[in-house]
């Protein structure tokens, strides 16, 4: 819901801002309250989240649409499917990402470079510059994106899959963190070579994740001693790691409307006719059928350099065949 708002900054100025803003529990307006100038990356991680799942979705049958309102998803996040599962973690990473990129840019007194890294590595390189603090970040996310669920307590399923999911969010991102170097010596030649710690790009998060999303293991709860724990619910399924997403129920089809749940359909979506896959107007509309209408697009060609220094085209125009579920 942050990420819909159009700014924090104004509404965080009033000393009462923080419990101004609809859906937060008690402690996350008491972290907001205390780090105030984190909560700009804090609805930044949110935005990237939303954006990155209506990516990795866009050719679904549910898309990561969103809705106007405190739920932002609809009832899909509430379900216990595996959608649910990759919203939670997308959005722990988001958070985790944004926080850690603030941290870098130096844009949070609280935090900055993570300095901890030094020395000389195995492969000879020198440690130095400015390595992204995901240590930082991370236990922010974790502070604040899992406090909903801790507070309902452990004894809640959904919050046990809910927590393990953020966690496998964040996970993503440590898991797939990268090094950067720079050479130092006379006309670049790399005597001596200067190293340090960036995170992946957050597509490359987006599409570890969707690959945890189709291989998501199905889950029940078990109590174990005096411990309340997930697992898988055939013994054909793999175990699963802290890496991988779980979930509790099997998920809607998706294909008919019932606002309700939080399933917007897919009447009216484009579809790939040619396509096999889920794109392809057989799967996305459920086989109902599709129309078919003709638009016009308006497209450069026919591009020339001319010396000196400049591009011309020429506006080509030609009818394409659009396809759409019924």
């Amino acid at each position: 819901y942050l990420a819909k708002q159009s700014s924090l900054r104004g509404a965080l100025q009033d000393p009462g801002g923080c419990k101004g803003l609809t859906g937060l529990v008690e402690e996350q307006v008491r972290i907001c309250q205390r780090q105030v100038e984190a909560m700009d990356a804090v609805k930044h991680g949110a935005e990237l989240a939303i954006e990155e799942c209506q990516h990795q979705f866009h050719a679904r049958r549910w898309n990561c649409s969103t809705l106007q309102g405190l739920r932002v998803f609809g009832k899909v996040t509430i379900q216990g499917t595996r959608e649910s599962a990759f919203i939670h973690a997308i959005a722990a990473a988001g958070v985790a990402f944004a926080v850690t990129r603030a941290c870098s840019r130096g844009e949070l007194q609280k935090c900055g470079c993570d300095r901890k890294i030094r020395g000389v590595s195995p492969e000879g390189f020198q440690w130095s510059g400015c390595s992204d603090n995901l240590s930082y970040g991370t236990a922010f996310s974790q502070a604040f994106v899992d406090n909903p669920e801790r507070s309902r307590g452990i004894s809640s399923s959904r919050a046990l899959m809910n927590l393990h999911n953020n966690e496998a969010g964040r996970k993503a991102i440590l898991s797939h963190m990268k090094v950067e170097c720079k050479c130092h010596g006379v006309s670049g030649s790399c005597e001596v070579r200067t190293c340090w710690k960036v995170m992946p790009p957050f597509r490359e998060v987006g599409n570890v994740l969707k690959e945890k999303f189709e291989g998501a293991t199905e889950v029940h709860p078990k109590w174990v001693g005096s411990r309340k724990l997930l697992v898988p619910k055939s013994s054909r399924f793999k175990p699963y790691t802290v890496h991988d997403l779980v979930y509790l129920l099997a998920s809607p089809d998706f294909c008919d409307w019932d606002p309700q749940h939080g399933v917007f359909g897919t009447s009216g979506r484009q579809c790939n006719r040619t396509s096999p896959g889920m794109d392809g107007c057989e799967l996305l509309c459920c086989g109902r059928g599709f129309r078919t209408a003709q638009s016009e697009v308006v497209e450069r060609c026919g591009c020339q350099f001319r010396w000196c220094c400049s591009v011309t085209c020429r506006q080509c125009r030609h009818v394409v065949d659009v396809h759409s579920c019924r």
